[in-house]
């Protein structure tokens, strides 16, 4: 489809139902294969995480720092755009039951098959919880996950967690939550919050600023909730974080004009993204811990700057990725079916091999990473070809259509 001409008018009209963004496709693939060399590159850096490589690598982490602010909230975003698409080929009723056939059932399944070897796992490295020494079977351990006991962060207390599918959770939440958002947006009062949307969008830079909301969140939830911890009762800051980048998925990729103003402002969420990387950089070298840590005025900032990188980088994301990738390939059916049981199975995967790479071979850091993370891809690949994509229970599971 032809892109909407510069000189349309400001007011967009509505978008056709039957067309598809390839390039938001392209992008869920691109960001969850993202996800297996971050996750894969957590072993090796400094922050806590299941298993740890005893070596670090300074490279890595930083360049993680960068990843861990666009990967997830361009995941969120492109949820919501996907959830517009959904929404005007099926009434409100058909999308929640789609909702909890392709979150909730594999959240559930994943909470007592996929993620018990993980917490497993990271016993035996670790030497079993703060209250008991653990070396036993995987069959011995197994009974820990019906106790119910919250899985805590270093490997204490239970073994009862959803681990990596808080993404699915916090999803599936957004998605029922949204529902009288979404009737509101279709009604005559939202269609007209949309057109003065829209027309912002069309002025240079007008969509640098809606990261304002995203900014007034983190002023009025962050003081009470300032750790990312995916455990949904104690996170509201990072839970409305991301509830905005799901909204505002769903609002951008509403209107043709929008997908225009996205692609035409490319260069400045660019020029924006270098400049918010910049002083995302430079904080943290002219920075001491005292001075960030004794500053409420500090703190603010650099958690503002934090949050404007994460929306300019998804923004330019957005817009390169309508510009080169929106367009189809024999694979991308494929693809598109397979990453998402991907995304259920990579960590555990990585975990396993991971612990096996540490504790029988002598790799570095470097040859360990790559050694893992290509022995995560062709795992996840053989176990979604033949055991996932042939039988109908197995993509219940995982939420394959």
């Amino acid at each position: 489809m032809q892109p909407t001409p510069a000189s349309a008018p400001a007011v967009a009209s509505p978008l056709p139902t039957s067309t598809r963004r390839y390039d938001l496709d392209w992008l869920r693939i691109i960001a969850i294969l993202t996800l297996i060399f971050y996750h894969t590159g957590m072993i090796y850096v400094s922050w806590g995480w299941h298993i740890k490589s005893a070596e670090r690598s300074l490279p890595m982490e930083t360049v993680m720092r960068w990843l861990h602010l666009w990967r997830m909230p361009l995941l969120f975003f492109i949820a919501g755009a996907g959830t517009f698409f959904a929404l005007s080929k099926r009434s409100y009723g058909a999308y929640a039951g789609e909702r909890v056939r392709r979150l909730f059932v594999p959240l559930i399944f994943g909470m007592f098959v996929i993620v018990p070897p993980q917490i497993y796992i990271e016993w035996l490295f670790r030497g079993g919880t703060a209250s008991r020494r653990f070396s036993g079977s995987y069959l011995a351990f197994y009974p820990n996950v019906f106790r119910f006991q919250p899985y805590q962060d270093g490997g204490t207390g239970g073994a009862f967690s959803w681990h990596h599918l808080w993404f699915i959770c916090y999803l599936f939440f957004y998605s029922l939550l949204s529902i009288p958002v979404f009737r509101w947006l279709k009604s005559s009062g939202g269609q007209r919050f949309t057109d003065r949307l829209s027309r912002l969008l069309s002025r240079r830079g007008g969509a640098l600023w809606l990261v304002i909301p995203l900014w007034l969140n983190d002023l009025v939830l962050g003081g009470f909730f300032p750790n990312e911890t995916h455990a949904l009762v104690n996170d509201w800051a990072y839970f409305v974080k991301n509830l905005l980048l799901f909204w505002g998925g769903y609002l951008l990729i509403s209107r043709r004009d929008c997908w225009q103003y996205l692609a035409d402002g490319r260069r400045h969420f660019l020029v924006a993204t270098l400049i918010c990387t910049a002083l995302l950089y430079g904080s943290r070298y002219l920075l001491t811990d005292s001075q960030y840590d004794s500053s409420v005025l500090i703190r603010t900032l650099v958690s503002f700057n934090r949050l404007a990188l994460t929306w300019f980088a998804v923004l330019m994301t957005v817009g390169y990725g309508y510009m080169y990738l929106n367009k189809t390939h024999p694979w991308l059916p494929t693809l598109n079916a397979a990453v998402y049981p991907f995304y259920i199975l990579h960590q555990t995967v990585i975990v396993l091999i991971g612990y096996y790479v540490l504790t029988h071979t002598a790799l570095g850091v470097y040859t360990g990473f790559l050694t893992i993370s290509a022995a995560t891809l062709l795992s996840c690949a053989a176990l979604y070809w033949l055991l996932i994509r042939p039988f109908w229970m197995m993509r219940l599971f995982f939420g394959v259509k």
